[in-house]
């Protein structure tokens, strides 16, 4: 087992896109994009402040950087916790669930593990 995997002792909640039909993301009747139910993820979650580049191009500051286990997508919902922590159906609305502004995924250096990051 690699550093990967042993670093990521936390348990994170996480709401991903829903995909439409058609492909692409689904969008509610607000033009809003509609969430996934959540599931739980393993993290290792670092509430600090980040300068990073956003999906946009713009510069702005995480609130936290989040090493998961899995890809996610910039839009979706990290939030540190369990199932039984959430308690709103509105994914934004649950206290310290914030949205996904950066995704990175970097191999190791025999491609056998990724360090994938979350900015929030």
């Amino acid at each position: 087992m690699g550093i990967i995997k042993r670093m990521r002792k936390q348990i994170a909640v996480h709401w991903a896109l829903a995909s439409a039909e058609s492909g692409g993301i689904a969008h509610d009747d607000y033009g809003q994009p509609v969430l996934t139910d959540p599931v739980e993820i393993e993290c290792r979650w670092e509430a600090k402040s980040e300068e990073f580049v956003a999906a946009n191009g713009t510069k702005t500051t995480s609130r936290a950087v989040v090493y998961v286990d899995r890809d996610v997508d910039v839009g979706g919902v990290l939030m540190l916790g369990e199932l039984t922590d959430v308690t709103d159906v509105d994914a934004k609305e649950n206290e310290g669930a914030w949205e996904i502004k950066r995704f990175d995924r970097i191999p190791n250096l025999k491609a056998t593990e990724y360090l994938r990051i979350a900015y929030l």
